[in-house]
């Protein structure tokens, strides 16, 4: 009840600041006039940059082959293909598609969790406040650039190639693509924490170890949590396209089935995905809430 009238009276007294705000208009240009004026400068950007966007988006259009037309053609062979599709049926194989749904699951999981346990440690590195050292936190950081610039679909199939077919293959390539995007993560939310924590420890005399240990690591840890939360949810996404490649969930049974146009099995099974990752979006949000404060996990 508190929080409603507070958040009440903020917004009365914003108002009455911008209606006195629109009363003094004449005044305040007056009295601030480069508020108000864009200079030449600024023109010309507000003018260059969107026809810049809109020649390179144009541009890009041709270059690609872009065609309305070919999209509207195509429309009644998808109307084709949604009614092939219906009903969604598994066809005796419900059990298949479960085991592999859970092969995926456990694809993602592994992936993300291996990845931050190994991105957590080096992040450390990355951090200008932690290791002051120009080359070691700039080395780390490009480092976590290159990991993280290929694409979760090429690592999967570099590993196929060294481990082979399975869903091996598939933990490795998630856990080498989220090592570089977690690095990244984790290093920038070091850098953001409050440094007084760590002040604090410095002068009751802990160590620099200690400092870490105890300033940095509680402030940032939420941040992280919140981090891997969101990103175990992108992956089972993820680890459902390189089963495509090979490295098992049920990526291998859609590109078979979608092969032979087994479009009523094809429909079972991405409603089988969208409601696992509507459930995994519903507790990860909620867990996020909870880690960070806003709300209780109920």
């Amino acid at each position: 009840m508190s929080e409603t009238v507070t958040t009440a009276a903020e917004d009365t007294g914003r108002g009455r600041l911008a209606a006195a705000a629109r009363a003094d208009l004449a005044g305040l240009k007056a009295r601030h006039p480069d508020a108000f004026r864009l200079s030449p400068k600024n023109r010309a950007l507000a003018i260059l940059v969107p026809l810049a966007i809109i020649a390179v988006a144009f541009g890009a259009m041709v270059a690609l082959d872009f065609s309305l037309f070919r999209i509207l053609n195509g429309l009644s062979r998808l109307g084709r293909f949604a009614v092939l599709m219906m009903p969604p049926a598994p066809e005796g194989r419900f059990f298949v598609f479960l085991s592999a749904l859970g092969e995926t699951l456990g694809i993602a999981f592994l992936g993300t969790l291996t990845a931050a346990l190994l991105a957590f440690p080096v992040a450390f590195l990355a951090a200008r406040n932690v290791i002051p050292n120009i080359f070691v936190h700039f080395g780390t950081r490009r480092a976590f650039d290159v990991i993280r610039s290929v694409d979760t679909l090429i690592w999967a199939l570099l590993w196929i190639n060294v481990v082979g077919l399975g869903p091996f293959a598939g933990v490795l390539a998630i856990a080498c693509s989220d090592f570089g995007s977690f690095g990244k993560l984790f290093s920038e939310a070091i850098e953001a924490t409050d440094g007084k924590a760590t002040e604090g420890v410095a002068a009751s005399g802990g160590s620099r170890l200690h400092q870490v240990r105890f300033g940095l690591v509680p402030g940032v840890l939420p941040v992280i949590a919140s981090q891997v939360l969101y990103y175990f949810e992108s992956n089972t996404r993820s680890a459902t396209i390189i089963g495509i490649v090979g490295a098992g969930g049920v990526g291998i049974y859609l590109t078979e089935l979608i092969r032979v146009l087994e479009l009523q099995q094809v429909a079972f099974l991405i409603l089988m995905i969208l409601v696992t990752v509507a459930i995994i979006d519903f507790i990860s949000t909620r867990l996020r809430l909870a880690i960070i404060g806003n709300k209780k996990f109920v």
